[in-house]
């Protein structure tokens, strides 16, 4: 008996080691929107890749789209399914390592790879364009968020003149952060700004909130009239929509096998991938050069910022 004892102890002890070992995926989701929401719309993901790659994974739901970007360039978050193009570029300069492309996310409704920044009012407002918001209070979203801020600032800068910090030449009264497109979102129904920006496809029916984008985000979380609440009174020019991407310097071999659940997911089981992303889009091949110009423009910005 003496000598059986040690025998079943190592046993145990391999068999801890083992499960200690296994592989785990942290899962990237943008903050800035309902959190639980968010993480009930990606179980499907959760369950899938976990069943694909034999690994363990995690959802990682960041407060704002920093964390994301932190967590990648810390080696704590592995795959982000719809990533921001300026949270994208801004871990690209930073460290190219930590950041590979699967693909981009592409509207199944006309195959289109773009999207826009657009500014909200409420329907029952008397803001019919971007002129009417001066001297009013308004909202950006994050400030790691493309069409919720790179874009529109940019926009802005040009149109307007001056910066944020002199709120465009003084040209709004109060601007600032709200934390999310759907705190935008909200904060335009509530009272709170009398516009804010979001993201959107504009294409699709627009009493869906459009293909995809937060409008259509914040629709199916519960607000079904939202649509004839609020106006659309200015957009972007198209924007790359959000690429997929794994952290570049992962094991090997797990990255192969997360890449291929990943592409896998979107083809046999698209209505996951759909809800994860945020509307009604599939992947496609992406390269470096479909994000250039949003990394050119981070790369000036952060110049002007030094």
């Amino acid at each position: 008996m003496k000598k059986v004892l040690p025998l079943v102890a190592l046993i145990s002890g391999i068999f801890a080691a083992s499960v200690q070992a296994a592989p785990e995926i942290n899962l990237g989701v943008l903050g800035g929107e309902n959190s639980t929401a968010q993480v009930g719309n990606n179980q499907c993901v959760k369950s899938f890749l976990e069943e694909e790659t034999g690994a363990t994974v995690n959802i990682r739901n960041a407060s704002d789209y920093s964390a994301v970007i932190q967590g990648l360039l810390g080696d704590q978050v592995d795959l982000v399914l719809n990533m921001s193009p300026k949270s994208f570029a801004s871990v690209y300069l930073k460290d190219k390592s930590k950041v590979e492309l699967v693909g981009i996310t592409t509207d199944d409704t006309d195959n289109s790879k773009g999207y826009h920044s657009v500014i909200l009012v409420k329907a029952d407002s008397p803001y019919q364009k971007l002129e009417d918001l001066k001297g009013k209070v308004f909202s950006f979203a994050d400030p790691d968020s493309t069409s919720g801020f790179l874009i529109p600032n940019n926009q802005f800068e040009q149109k307007l003149g001056g910066n944020m910090d002199n709120r465009f030449n003084g040209f709004f009264k109060k601007v600032g952060f709200s934390g999310g497109h759907e705190q935008d979102i909200l904060g335009v129904l509530n009272g709170q700004f009398d516009g804010a920006v979001t993201w959107t496809s504009m294409v699709g029916n627009r009493e869906d909130g459009y293909s995809a984008g937060a409008l259509r985000k914040v629709k199916n979380n519960g607000f079904d009239d939202l649509m004839s609440k609020v106006r659309i009174i200015w957009e972007s020019p198209l924007i790359p929509n959000g690429p997929t991407i794994v952290r570049g310097n992962m094991d090997p071999a797990l990255k192969q096998k997360l890449v291929t659940a990943v592409k896998k997911l979107d083809k046999e089981n698209h209505s996951c991938f759909v809800k994860a992303s945020g509307g009604k889009l599939h992947l496609e091949n992406t390269s470096i050069e479909e994000y250039q110009s949003v990394i050119d423009l981070v790369k000036a910005q952060q110049k002007t910022v030094r």
